[in-house]
C-alpha cells in the first residue's frame, strides 16, 4: 500500500498498486505525449531540410546534366551534319558519275540510232544507185539492140545469126546483172536486219543498266533478298546483339490495348538493370509497282502517339518511302514536328540505335542518382504512412487510454471520497472510543457498587478484607 497526499485539500490517504500505476501511468503518458509531439516536430523540420537540400542538389545535378547532354546533342548534331554533309558530297558524286554514264549510254544509244538511220539511208543510196545503173545498162543494151538492128536491116538477112547471136549475149548479160542487183538487194537487207536486231539487243542491255543504275541509286546498295523490311531489320540487330547491345531488349509491340501499336521497341539497361534508353521504331516499305504512293509523314503522328502510350523516349520510322526524295537520303531528324522523333534509311537502323544509346550513355549516372533519390522520396513516403499509422493507432490507443483513465480518476474520486466517509467514521469511532477509554479509565469498584448494596455485598464476599463503603 502506498500513501498519497491530496495537492488541493493536503489529505494524506491510502491507495494499492493498481491505483498507484494508474496514476503514475497517467503522469507517464502525458510525459510521453508531449516528447512524441516534440520528436515528430523536429522530425518533421529535419524531414523537410532534407527534401530541400535533396530538391537543390537534384536540380543542380539536373541542370549540369541538362548542359552536358546539350553539349553532346550539339556535338552530335555537328558529327551528323558533317556525316550528311559527306553522305550528300557522295551522294552528289556517285549521282553525278550516274548521270555521266547515264549520258554516255544514251550518247551511245543516240550513236547507234544515227548508225541505223546512216546505214539504212546509205542501203537505199545503195539500192538506188545499183537500180539506175542497172536502168542504166538496160537502155544503153536497148540501145545498143536498136543500133544493132537497124545495122541488121541494113545489112540484110545475112546478119541475122550474127544478130542474134550479140542479142542472145546482150540478154544474159542482162540477165546476169538483174540476178547481181537482186541479190545485193537481198544481202543488203540480212545485213540491215542483222545490224537492226544487234542495235535493239544494245539497247535493250544499256536500258537494262540504265535501270540498275536509278535502283542503285534509290535504294543505295539495300538488299532486302526477298525478306520484309521488318524481318531484315531483326536480322541485323540480332546479327550483333551479342557483341554490341548485351544488356539490351529488342522485340515485337504486342501490346494494343490503346487501339494501336509499333512494329518493335528498344530498350537498354545498365549494369545495375536502370533503363537509359527506349525507342519505339515502326518499318515502312513500298514496291516499285504500287498505285498509291505514301509519304513518311503520313505515318509520324501515329509513331508518335505510339511511342508517349508505350513510355519510350525516342521514336524512329525506318522508310523506303519516297525513294527519290532528296530530304530522306539518311538520317532525317524531323523533331521540328514531332519531339525525339527520327526518319532513316534501312541501312542506318544500326547506326541511329548506337548514335541514340551512346548519347544517353552518359546519363546513366543522372538516371541512377534520380532513381536512388525518387527510392529516397518513396522511403520517406513511407516513413510518413508509417509516422501516419502510427500516430492513427497511437491516436485509437490514446483515446482508450484517456477512456479509461478518466474512469479510473472517477473510481478514484469515488474511492476518496468514499475513503474520506470511512475516515470520518473511523474518526468518530475513534472518539467514542477515547471516551470509552476515558470512562473505562475512571471506573472502579466503588463506581459500580455505589448505591447498589447487593454488588457491594457481593464484591466483600469475593474479597473479605474490603469494607463496603457506607450509602
Amino acid at each position: 500500500m502506498d500513501e498519497i497526499k491530496c495537492p488541493h485539500c493536503g489529505t494524506v490517504f491510502t491507495i494499492d498498486e493498481a491505483q498507484y500505476a494508474n496514476i503514475a501511468a497517467q503522469v507517464r503518458t502525458k510525459e510521453f505525449d508531449h516528447e512524441l509531439h516534440s520528436r515528430l516536430a523536429e522530425a518533421e523540420k529535419a524531414k523537410q531540410t532534407e527534401i530541400a537540400l535533396a530538391e537543390a542538389r537534384v536540380a543542380q545535378q539536373a541542370q549540369q546534366a541538362a548542359a552536358q547532354k546539350d553539349a553532346e546533342i550539339q556535338r552530335l548534331k555537328n558529327e551528323i551534319e558533317g556525316a550528311e554533309n559527306a553522305q550528300s558530297l557522295a551522294i552528289a558524286e556517285a549521282a553525278k558519275e550516274t548521270q555521266q554514264a547515264l549520258g554516255e549510254k544514251e550518247a551511245q544509244i543516240e550513236r547507234l540510232k544515227a548508225e541505223i538511220e546512216s546505214a539504212g539511208t546509205a542501203q537505199q543510196l545503195a539500192v538506188t544507185k545499183a537500180s539506175e545503173a542497172a536502168h542504166r545498162t538496160a537502155a544503153e543494151k536497148d540501145a545498143e539492140i536498136m543500133r544493132l538492128r537497124a545495122e541488121i536491116e541494113k545489112a540484110g538477112t545475112s546478119q541475122e545469126l550474127a544478130v542474134t547471136k550479140a542479142v542472145s549475149v546482150l540478154q544474159q548479160t542482162l540477165t546476169e546483172a538483174e540476178s547481181k542487183l537482186a541479190l545485193q538487194v537481198a544481202e543488203q537487207q540480212v545485213k540491215e536486219s542483222s545490224l537492226k536486231e544487234s542495235h535493239s539487243k544494245e539497247i535493250a542491255l544499256l536500258q537494262e543498266q540504265v535501270e540498275q543504275y536509278r535502283d542503285f541509286k534509290a535504294k543505295q546498295s539495300v538488299k532486302l533478298l526477298g525478306e520484309s523490311l521488318e524481318q531484315h531489320c531483326a536480322t541485323e540487330f540480332n546479327r550483333v546483339r551479342a557483341m554490341a547491345f548485351p544488356n539490351a531488349r529488342f522485340g515485337k509491340d504486342n501490346d494494343a490495348s490503346s487501339g494501336t501499336k509499333g512494329d518493335y521497341i528498344f530498350r537498354d539497361f545498365s549494369a545495375d538493370g536502370v533503363e537509359y534508353i527506349s525507342i519505339m521504331f515502326d518499318m515502312k516499305n513500298e514496291a516499285d509497282t504500287t498505285a498509291t504512293k505514301k509519304k513518311n509523314v503520313d505515318f509520324l503522328a501515329k509513331l508518335d502517339k505510339d511511342r508517349r502510350e508505350k513510355g519510350c523516349e525516342y521514336a524512329v520510322l525506318v522508310s523506303m518511302l519516297e525513294e527519290d526524295s532528296e530530304l530522306y537520303t539518311g538520317i532525317t531528324d524531323v523533331s521540328h514536328e514531332y519531339p525525339k522523333m527520327f526518319v532513316v534509311r534501312p541501312q542506318f537502323f544500326l547506326a541511329i540505335i548506337a548514335l541514340l544509346r551512346g548519347a544517353a550513355q552518359e546519363t546513366i549516372q543522372v538516371k541512377a542518382e534520380l532513381e536512388q533519390i525518387k527510392k529516397q522520396n518513396v522511403d520517406i513516403t513511407n516513413f510518413e504512412a508509417d509516422l501516419e499509422d502510427f500516430k492513427s493507432a497511437f491516436g485509437r490507443n490514446y483515446d482508450l487510454a484517456k477512456r479509461k483513465f478518466d474512469t479510473a480518476i472517477e473510481d478514484i474520486d469515488k474511492a476518496i471520497e468514499r475513503l474520506q466517509r470511512v475516515k470520518e467514521g473511523l474518526l468518530g469511532s475513534g472518539n467514542n472510543l477515547r471516551l470509552a477509554n476515558d470512562k473505562a479509565t475512571v471506573l472502579t469498584v466503588k463506581k459500580l457498587t455505589l448505591g447498589n448494596e447487593t454488588m457491594a455485598q457481593k464484591f466483600a464476599e469475593l474479597d473479605p478484607s474490603q469494607e463496603p463503603e457506607a450509602a
